[in-house]
């Protein structure tokens, strides 16, 4: 079961977001401020956050400021507000949706769900404390601008490449089926075809062997399978 930590201080809204999320299987933990939010989040691993903007002790984008400054979790904004420059800035804190009030809980269901497929599900945790170039850690997220690290060096990826590298860095190990990959970084799987798997895969592998030389084998075919990422330090 996957856990979303939802933040709103209006509690009507509160209680129709966490029926319907739990209605469809989702455990959910409620926090009323951005402080017992941050709290909640120390306490325990979330694999996506439901954000209100318009908190009574410290707004949205703080708490989300807070959060990228040591995690990658998925971030939802709620507001009530429909100002540009509250997307922006959303966005560009790492936000990967916005909604504005007033919404159907069917809609925000829907839109956490595309999230984590795209997202795998699982945020990429951050590297160890202290580490930068030279460091035991081969890969580095930063979130908020959207960057993959490779052995200190910043990869210069596509869109696609960049979704599809989350997704495998986000489960080492797990051996991801072309449809899996297909489903997870691609908004709209039937437009394109397995195949296409095969040819981002090959030119992210490209990019990491052009950072460091044997990088590239960190992205292992399986054989009739698909593809696993295999992080050695």
């Amino acid at each position: 079961m996957q856990r979303v930590l939802l933040v709103e201080d209006e509690p009507a809204i509160a209680d129709t977001l966490v029926y319907a999320l739990e209605t469809e299987c989702f455990e959910v933990t409620h926090a009323l401020t951005g402080g017992d939010g941050l709290a909640a989040f120390a306490r325990q691993p979330f694999d996506l956050v439901v954000l209100d903007i318009g908190l009574p002790d410290m707004t949205g984008l703080d708490v989300c400021r807070q959060l990228r400054a040591s995690h990658s979790v998925p971030v939802l904004f709620l507001t009530a507000r429909d100002g540009e420059m509250d997307r922006i800035l959303g966005l560009e804190l790492g936000g990967d949706d916005y909604v504005t009030k007033p919404f159907s809980p069917r809609e925000i269901v829907a839109r956490v769900r595309a999230i984590l497929r795209r997202t795998g599900g699982t945020a990429l945790p951050p590297p160890p404390a202290g580490t930068s170039n030279g460091s035991p850690q081969p890969f580095h997220h930063d979130p908020a601008s959207m960057r993959v690290h490779c052995h200190g060096t910043p990869l210069d990826l596509t869109a696609h490449e960049y979704k599809l590298l989350l997704v495998l860095l986000g489960k080492p190990g797990r051996v991801f089926t072309r449809d899996q990959l297909l489903d997870q970084a691609w908004e709209d799987p039937g437009a394109v075809t397995d195949r296409t798997i095969d040819a981002h895969i090959k030119s992210i592998r490209a990019k990491m062997r052009a950072v460091r030389p044997g990088a590239e084998e960190a992205i292992q075919t399986r054989r009739g399978l698909g593809y696993v990422m295999v992080i050695s330090h």
